[in-house]
């Protein structure tokens, strides 16, 4: 499990707006895109610099692409991250903070300690 890369797929996906739209319409072929083509490339270094070990297990792939974020939360995704690109993704469905109240209700099960979310 790699809290970073789960991490590093929200926080990359979020801030673009295109890719909101495209993981929007397409879960499954915008997380298998990811992390084939960016998962292994380093945050703010030139396009040749790059890993080549990172990728999401079974457990973090399923929950990505089924937009489960009580499993990502649980496997340790970060909750902002989590949710600010799920604001982008489906507040526009819902009524003012309608979203944001079933985003918390679906976490109330979850007590302390919370998952730890340091990468």
């Amino acid at each position: 499990m790699s809290k970073y890369l789960l991490n590093k797929f929200l926080f990359t996906v979020d801030r673009d707006p295109e890719l909101v739209e495209r993981y929007r319409a397409d879960p499954v072929g915008t997380v298998t895109w990811w992390e084939q083509e960016m998962a292994n490339k380093l945050l703010n270094c030139t396009s040749a610099e790059q890993s080549t070990w990172l990728a999401f297990t079974d457990e973090e792939r399923r929950a990505l692409r089924e937009h489960d974020h009580v499993a990502l939360f649980e496997l340790g995704a970060h909750p902002f991250l989590t949710l600010t690109l799920f604001i982008a993704l489906f507040e526009r469905d819902h009524g003012p903070l309608e979203y944001q109240k079933a985003y918390g209700k679906a976490l109330e099960h979850l007590s302390l300690p919370y998952p730890d979310v340091a990468t």
